[in-house]
Order: structure tokens, then C-alpha cells, then sequence
């Protein structure tokens, strides 16, 4: 997912086994001497990990292979059949399938002997609320298959059900999964840990007006029947499991390559996302062959909660980065960046979420870099590091750090932060500058190639590198200067700078109208990306004089803009400086987006003070029906936890500003 959710700071756990050479110095802040020893070689242990957001004992009996069939009924909301597992027996001692699930009704267990089905004796105990309720299937036979016959609940934490009206069309029900990171439990009982990787089929039957699709073969020409049948012949852990329904078409991009969205939608996401293709070959010249056969991209209803999820073959994507010019398809670049890092060489468990999410987001950028030029992919890389800074100082210095020492427990649903996305991006730059590019690209082409299709943690990622890289090019980089990256807090001393161009003089217009009060004239707007807009916001202070931000509207029209990102960053600034005339816009964009990154700092600038808590409760209860549940949650928590003041007088204009010229000249953003 590529969404750097400003709200929840996502904690990633380090796994207690890692080599404790390593961790003696993970907090070392010197500048490392460059002609220092190379890094150590881990010891064996380093590639152990242990899952503490799974029940599971894949050391013991292993899900091979997992056939579903299901029944898709919207009136009840629930997905109800069986699930069959292939089971590798593993521990010849092992007499038991302890499988995660949240909120199922578990039916009956039965095995498969002599031709037959036997019933076997199962237990479903007590739910914890992050992990639910471990279910234990007494198999004292070690059969090769296990069925479970369940049924979901319509509350489901992995699943969205939307009546007509909360669609884009308004004609059919939809709905969709969001299994990342520990919702796949919510739909079909699993071993739901990224250590377990397995083949699956499905067969779902539902009403006969909707399209059913899944992260699997699915057929562009497949015709609306209300019996479908699903193959994932390569190997997914449980995370990457995804279905959705809903009045859907498809319209190519390429041969291997389109998009599925409801009819009023596909022809502006086509256009949108028209250099997919060219993102997929430039991906498979730098780092190898695109292995999943079909790359396909679902256009979600707004209440998507996250910007994009990498599901195989079929990548979930919001539609607020529709925009209308390309600006924002570098979530497409990430998403597609997934089918390399993440769903081909996967994080062992949510704790490494750098090596998803980092190695993703470097790799996206160098998709934008050569589609979209050196220009804006620095543009990208200032605006991802600035908003990094921002956030990790107010981070616990111990989740600061790639990699967390053993003793920090956070929820699965927060453990990618914006430390894993951009502090991990930021560390393969560095390891890019260090060696070269000569050097480096070929090293990260062999890791995918190496891991392909497992499951890894951080120790093995530092032994392949140390084999490969380090090791073959002494001198480079230090031992120290790598355990400051992976353990450190911070970011490292050593980390590479970026400078933007285009942003400086996004800075300088900025500063010139703060100062005079005069908004920089078109020849210098007008050109501006979405990127500059986004920086140009990003830069004032936490508040301003109401006087300020009527003449900011007044010009660029941020109110009630199209833009999403626009939006997250204008309403925000404009409810803490008491700007009213924004209030009905910022309820307006909370009540129709569902996508987290976008409205939750709404949310939290409401929530500062009591006249701001009244008009988010009221936004909330108007938008929580067509929210998913990962979003309802998150929103329930920001006003949990506020602590709201008595509402502020609004800033007085400054004298200037209450005598400033109109802006004739100014130019609104694109979108």
C-alpha cells in the first residue's frame, strides 16, 4: 500500500532473533569513517522470525494449497462455502491445524480419508480484539486435506459493503476486500501470515448482474453469469488475497495489461493510467521479467480506504488520483513496483515493513524517474523526505528505525509507516550512491531473483547484501554506517541529499507573497504541477490570517478542489485558522473520500477544538456508512483520543493583508 498515513504512527518490530552483533551498535550516530571494516556476516539465526500477529504454526504443517467455494450474497453480507486445504506436514510430532480467523462462524471441520469426509473435533477460542480467535482442529491423522465450512459476518474488518447509492454509478451493490495486513482472517480462516505462501482457486457464486474478480487469472472477456472460477498458480501469502463485486468492465491498456472500474469510470481511469505498459517494461529492464502473466488495475468506489493495494495481477486503486493529468499516477508506479518488492520477495512479517514499502517506494521512484525525467522524481523524493522529517521527531526514538529491537508490540494494521516507505526508500538510495548504479542495479535485480517467490526478514536481506555487494566492493559503506540505517533512530547522517529546482522556486514564490502580499503572477503558477501546489502548501505555517487565506481562495479556488492531496492539505490548514467559509467543503470531502491518508488530517484539525469536535462528530455519522471499517476505526480513534479546546477567535488580518491588491494575475492550481 503505498498510502504514509500522517495519523497513526506505525510502529515496525524487529525480530528478537536477529544478530546480536548487529544490535550491540544499532544506535551509533557518529559519522562512520567510509575506509572502515565491512559489515559483519550475520549469524544462521538472523533468517528466523517469528510472527506475533498469527496464530499459526508453519514450522509445524504448512498450507499448501487453498480451494474456496463460496457463495457472494449482498443481502446478507456474507461470504459463506468452505475453504480446503493441501496441507506439508512439517513436525512429524505435530497433530493439530491452528488456523487465524476473526469474526467467522465456523460450521464444521472435516478431512479427507479413504475418499471420504470425516468430521474432526475443532475449537474456536475467545477473540482478542487485534488477532481474533485462534481456531484449533484436532488432527490426529495428519490428513493431506482439511475443509472448514463458515460463514463471514456482515461486519467484517477485511470487507466493504456498499449499497447503489455509495457507488459511482448508483445501480449495483459493490463490494471488496482489504485483507493487508491482518484482515484476510476476516474472510476466509488462514494461517494469515506472510510466512506462509500458497497456491489457491476459487469458485464464487453471486447475483448474476455483478462481476466478480479476485487477485487471480482473471479474464478480460469473462462474461457476467454469476458463477465464477478463480486460479493463483503462483504462490501468495495470505495478505495478497483479494475479491470484489460489483457493476464492473473492462477496457485494455495492452495486451497483458487494463482496467476493471464501473462504466461511468473507465474511460478517465484508461486515460489516467495509459502509461502502465511503459511503467511494466521499464520495470522488467531494470530489475527482470513482470512474473505474475496479467497486470490489472480495479478503480475502487472513494471509500477505498487506502491509495492503492498490490494485490497480484489486479491492483486495487482509489480514484482520487483521477485527477485528469497524470500528476499523481506515480501510485500506479508503486503498486505495479509491488509485483517485484513485496508480492515476489516478501517481508516475513508486518515487523520488516521497510522491506515491502522501502524497497517499493525506491523502486517506484526510478519508474517515474525514467518515464517522467530526473525533474519531477526529485520533485517526489523532496516532498516524501520533507513530510518524513516532519513526522519522525515526534516518533518514539525506537520506532525511528528500520528494523525495532525485540520488546516493541504494536498493532499489525501500523506497522508501515511513513519510516518504513521513505526513511527505506532513502536507504537504497544511499546504498545506490555508495555503489553506483553500474553496481547497484544488478545487485537488486539477483535479490529479486534470489528470493523470489519466499518470504524473508531483515537478516536475510543484510547477508544476501553482504554476500553480494559489500563484501564485492570493500570500502564503500561501514558497518556502522548500515546499523545506523537499519537500527538507528533518525535518519542517518550519511543519507543522500536531494534538491529540487522547481520546489525552490516554489519556496521563493512563497516566501514573496508571505512577505508582500502579493501572489507571484501565471508565468510562474501556471505551469506548476500538483507537486508544486502540494509543496506550496506544505510550506505555510500551522495557521494564518483569515485576510490570507480568503486572498489564497480567491485566486486558486482550494476549496472544494477536485484534488485530494490539494484537499488534505488545505482544509487542515484552513479549519486551524479559523477560515469558516471552508467548513462545509471539508465535511463535503470527508463525507464522499474514505481513503485515510486523505481524511484524517481533517479529522485531527477538527478535533483541536470544541465547535471543530461537533462538526466532525456530524461529518462521521453522515460518512460512516459508506466508510470501510479499517477507516471507521481509524476516524473513531482520532475522537477517541482528542483532547478539543474552546474554539479560537480567528487570526486577525495583518494590515497589509487586509489592504492587499486582488490577485489579477494569479493562477489556480490544475485540479
Amino acid at each position: 500500500m503505498p498510502d504514509r498515513s500522517p495519523r497513526i504512527p506505525r510502529l515496525p518490530v524487529f525480530a528478537a532473533l536477529l544478530l546480536s552483533c548487529l544490535l550491540a551498535a544499532g544506535c551509533n550516530r557518529e559519522a562512520a569513517d567510509p575506509q572502515a571494516a565491512d559489515t559483519p556476516a550475520p549469524r544462521p539465526d538472523a533468517m528466523v522470525d517469528t510472527d506475533e500477529h498469527s496464530y499459526a504454526e508453519p514450522s509445524r504443517v504448512a498450507i499448501d494449497d487453498l480451494a474456496l467455494d463460496l457463495d457472494l450474497d449482498f443481502d446478507a453480507r456474507t461470504l459463506a462455502g468452505t475453504a480446503t486445504y493441501t496441507l506439508q506436514w512439517k513436525d512429524e510430532a505435530a497433530t493439530q491445524l491452528v488456523l487465524d480467523t476473526r469474526d467467522l462462524a465456523i460450521e464444521a471441520v472435516e478431512a479427507e480419508a479413504a475418499g471420504a469426509w470425516q468430521p474432526l473435533e475443532f475449537a474456536l477460542a475467545e477473540a482478542d480484539p487485534s488477532l481474533g480467535s485462534k481456531l484449533t482442529i484436532e488432527t490426529p491423522q495428519r490428513p493431506a486435506k482439511v475443509r472448514v465450512r463458515y460463514r463471514t459476518s456482515p461486519a467484517a474488518s477485511g470487507l466493504q459493503w456498499l449499497d447503489p447509492a455509495m457507488t459511482e454509478g448508483g445501480q449495483l451493490p459493490f463490494m471488496f476486500s482489504q485483507s493487508q495486513q491482518i484482515h484476510a482472517r476476516s474472510w476466509v480462516p488462514l494461517q494469515d501470515t506472510p510466512q506462509v505462501r500458497y497456491t489457491y482457486s476459487a469458485r464464487v457464486r453471486s447475483r448474476p448482474d455483478v462481476m466478480v474478480l479476485m487477485s487471480a487469472d482473471n479474464d478480460p472477456q469473462a462474461a457476467r453469469d454469476g458463477d465464477y472460477a478463480f486460479s493463483m498458480p503462483q504462490r501468495i501469502p495470505s495478505y495478497l488475497m483479494a475479491i470484489a463485486a460489483g457493476d464492473l468492465v473492462f477496457k485494455p491498456i495492452s495486451a497483458r495489461s487494463g482496467v476493471w472500474a464501473e462504466p461511468t469510470m473507465v474511460d478517465r481511469a484508461v486515460a489516467e493510467f495509459a502509461d502502465t505498459e511503459k511503467m511494466i517494461a521499464t520495470t522488467e529492464a531494470l530489475y527482470g521479467p513482470y512474473r505474475w502473466e496479467r497486470y490489472d488495475l480495479l478503480v475502487l468506489p472513494p471509500s477505498f480506504p487506502f491509495g492503492g493495494m498490490e494485490n497480484p495481477r489486479l491492483s486495487f486503486i482509489t480514484p482520487t488520483v483521477i485527477v485528469g493529468d497524470k500528476s499523481l499516477v506515480s501510485l500506479i508506479a508503486h503498486e505495479l513496483a509491488h509485483s517485484w518488492s513485496g508480492n515476489l520477495v516478501t517481508f516475513s512479517s508486518a515487523k520488516h515493513g521497510w522491506m515491502n514499502e522501502g524497497v517499493t517506494s525506491y523502486v517506484e521512484n526510478r519508474i517515474v524517474e525514467a518515464l517522467y525525467g530526473e525533474e519531477f522524481s526529485d520533485m517526489e523524493w523532496v516532498i516524501a523526505r520533507d513530510a518524513l522529517k516532519g513526522e519522525i521527531g515526534e516518533m518514539p526514538e525506537a520506532t525511528q528505525a528500520l528494523a525495532i529491537r525485540p520488546g516493541t508490540q504494536i498493532d499489525a494494521d501500523d506497522a508501515l509507516s511513513q519510516v518504513s516507505y521513505d526513511k527505506g526508500a532513502w536507504f537504497l538510495q544511499f546504498l545506490e550512491e555508495r555503489f553506483g548504479r553500474e553496481v547497484f542495479d544488478p545487485f537488486l535485480r539477483g535479490y529479486f531473483d534470489h528470493f523470489a517467490f519466499q518470504s524473508i526478514p531483515t537478516g536475510a536481506f543484510l547477508a544476501y547484501a553482504k554476500e553480494h555487494l559489500f563484501d564485492p566492493n570493500p570500502g564503500k559503506v561501514t558497518d556502522a554506517e548500515i546499523q545506523e540505517w537499519i537500527y538507528g533512530p533518525g535518519i542517518p547522517a550519511s543519507a543522500p541529499q536531494v534538491l529540487s529546482p522547481r520546489l525552490g522556486i516554489v519556496d521563493s514564490a512563497r516566501l514573496g507573497w508571505r512577505g508582500s502580499k502579493q501572489l507571484p503572477p501565471t508565468s510562474i503558477t501556471g505551469p506548476w504541477s500538483t507537486q508544486e501546489w502540494l509543496h506550496f502548501l506544505e510550506g505555510m505555517p500551522e495557521t494564518l490570517p483569515v485576510a490570507d487565506l480568503e486572498q489564497l481562495d480567491a485566486a486558486y479556488r482550494f476549496t472544494g478542489t477536485a484534488n485530494g492531496e490539494i484537499a488534505m492539505r488545505w482544509y487542515p490548514l484552513a479549519i486551524r485558522s479559523g477560515y469558516v467559509p471552508a467548513n462545509e467543503a471539508a465535511s463535503a470531502f470527508v463525507e464522499k473520500i474514505g481513503r485515510r491518508k486523505l481524511i484524517i488530517p481533517v479529522y485531527e484539525a477538527l478535533v483541536e477544538t470544541e465547535a471543530g469536535m461537533a462538526l466532525a462528530r456530524e461529518a462521521f455519522a453522515r460518512a460512516r456508512p459508506g466508510y470501510h471499517p479499517i477507516t471507521t476505526a481509524s476516524v473513531e480513534q482520532v475522537i477517541a483520543e482528542a483532547k478539543p479546546a474552546p474554539s479560537p477567535t480567528p487570526a486577525p488580518a495583518t494590515p497589509d493583508a487586509a489592504s492587499a491588491p486582488p490577485a489579477e494575475d494569479a493562477a489556480a492550481p490544475a485540479n
